[in-house]
This record gives structure tokens, C-alpha cells and sequence, in this order.
């Protein structure tokens, strides 16, 4: 390879459809190439790089630990040569046929999902978007999707754009022993069963950081993967947990939970759009942080006029 005249730079853009599609047939989708075509590409790749890039567990495939060192390089490089040939991709919503990617968690899904859905019939008919549950938060992973809606915690990376805001409030069943004058004490805290939420390894949750700075160790009896199943996991028993005020309000009156008063100083949850860095030039993202913005003032006002 020391040679690169005679290196197609094609292959670099197949390459990086590849390893952030890690499927064939979503590349060639991406990038606009058949499936005989981008079997092809591949199979070049292959061989220049003496490495089978992706590999087959069980019913999905996985990157190689090459692929995955090569993941960051080849988006780095696809971003290079665009800026150097100076080439500018056009995004026109109305006759595009692009799909999106974007992950979230379950609450963000929940509240943005119906108007995000609505706007897009008006304004790009033809644009579909693949909705997934955030697992993983880390450089890699925002290359495979395009965009990340997450709590602006600590531990999330990449670029990002603020949403929409919502308090975190403690929920308990109404007629829970412990509750005085609508409040819980640092000591209810500490020694009642607490329902954990935890989204991805590495984010620090906003509840869990309050009782970790109020010197509180709590009892953790369940662990979820998500807000929305903490009012259910919640109700009828002698837990609590923590959820955004919207889902308390959504929830509360059907299960038996009231919010209470807590000594914990909670920060303001703020819902972001996140994304890799590399991404920022591309307009169809550019015009998507738009939509997700629209969408966003939505679930605001709806919150205001509630």
C-alpha cells in the first residue's frame, strides 16, 4: 500500500457506509450503490486490508477489531476529501428518500416520537426515520447513528444541541408510610428500596449524582433500562424513584403515585440531540436538528398549556 495512485477513493466511502451501517445492504443504501455493487467494493476491500471487516455473531454481524480502529479513520477521511474537492451534497427534504437514524431514550421517544412523525408527512413525505433505544454512548456509537437524543449528563460526547427541559421529581404510591407533609426525608432515602435507572455505561444519572453528593448510598432493589418503566415498577409497593415531571403527571393519577418533596437539589433535565463531530457539515443533518428543534418547541408548549 504504498502505492496509493492506483487506490479507487470510492472504496474509502464504501468503507466507512460499511462500518457504520455494519450491514451490506444499509450500506449500499446510504451511498447508493446495488447490492452486486457494494459486494463487490467490498470484497477490494478485503483483500487491500487483509482483514474481513465484518463477521457474523449469531444473527448480526460485528465489527473486526481492524474494522473498529479503522471506524474514526475512514469517517475522518470521507469528511477530508469532501472539504478538499470542495464537494457540497444537496439535501432537498421534499424529494429526498433518506433514512435517518437516531436513538433515544425511552422518555425523549415518548414525548417526541407522534409530532416528530407528523411533521415529517408535511414537510419530507418521502424521509423515514429509524428509531432506536439508546444503549451505548461513546464516540463510536454516535458514528453509527445520526443522531443521539439524551439527558445532557456528564459522559456524553460529541457535538450537541439542547431540546427541551422537564424537572426530575420522586415518586412514591400515594399512601406510603413514610411520607410527611408531602416530603421524604435524606433518611427515608437512604434505607427505602430504590428503583435505578440506567441508560448507558459511563452516563451518571441526575438522580443518582444528588444522592451520591447528599452522602446517600441508597438501596437499590431494581435497576431499569429507562424512565418509563419506573412508575410501574414503582406503584403498589414501598419504593421510590425518579422520573421527568412529564411522565409523573402522564402516569401518576392511573397508578396511584404522587410526586413528593425530597432534601436532593435536583438540576433541570435537559433533553440534547447529540452527534459526531464529522457529521456537522452534512445538511441533511443540519435540517434534521432543525426538525428535532420544531419538534421540541411542540412538547414545550404542550407542557405550558397543560
Amino acid at each position: 500500500m504504498d502505492d496509493l495512485r492506483g487506490i479507487d477513493l470510492n472504496l474509502v466511502v464504501v468503507l466507512d457506509a460499511i462500518l457504520a451501517e455494519r450491514n451490506l445492504t444499509r450500506a449500499g443504501e446510504v451511498i447508493g450503490l446495488t447490492q452486486p455493487a457494494i459486494s463487490g467494493a467490498v470484497a477490494k476491500l478485503r483483500k487491500l486490508l487483509d482483514d474481513p471487516l465484518l463477521v457474523r455473531r449469531g444473527r448480526v454481524s460485528e465489527l473486526t477489531p481492524r474494522a473498529l480502529a479503522l471506524q474514526p479513520i475512514a469517517r475522518a477521511a470521507v469528511t477530508e476529501i469532501g472539504r478538499t474537492l470542495n464537494l457540497r451534497p444537496l439535501f432537498d427534504p421534499l424529494t429526498s428518500d433518506r433514512r435517518f437514524r437516531l436513538s433515544a431514550s425511552d422518555y425523549a421517544l415518548s414525548v417526541m416520537t407522534a409530532p416528530m412523525l407528523e411533521v415529517l408527512e408535511r414537510e419530507a413525505p418521502r424521509v423515514s426515520v429509524e428509531f432506536g433505544p439508546m444503549s451505548n454512548i461513546g464516540p463510536i456509537d454516535l458514528l453509527r447513528e445520526d443522531v443521539t437524543i439524551a439527558s445532557a449528563v456528564r459522559g456524553v460526547p460529541g457535538k450537541r444541541q439542547s431540546l427541551f427541559s422537564d424537572t426530575t421529581v420522586c415518586i412514591v404510591r400515594h399512601d406510603h408510610p413514610r411520607i410527611r407533609d408531602g416530603a421524604l426525608t435524606l433518611e427515608d432515602l437512604a434505607t427505602m428500596p430504590y428503583v435505578q435507572v440506567s441508560f448507558a455505561d459511563g452516563v451518571i444519572m441526575y438522580a443518582d449524582d444528588a444522592l451520591a453528593t447528599a452522602g446517600i448510598r441508597p438501596r437499590v432493589a431494581r435497576t431499569v433500562p429507562g424512565f418509563l418503566p419506573v412508575p410501574f415498577t414503582v406503584a403498589d409497593t414501598d419504593m421510590y424513584g425518579f422520573v421527568p415531571l412529564r411522565l409523573a403527571e402522564l402516569y401518576g393519577g392511573a397508578l396511584g403515585l404522587v410526586v413528593v418533596r425530597t432534601p436532593l437539589r435536583l438540576p433541570v433535565l435537559v433533553e440534547s440531540a447529540f452527534w459526531h463531530p464529522s457529521r456537522t457539515s452534512d445538511p441533511a443533518l443540519t435540517w434534521l436538528l432543525g426538525i428535532l428543534r420544531t419538534v421540541a418547541e411542540r412538547v414545550e408548549f404542550a407542557s405550558e398549556a397543560g
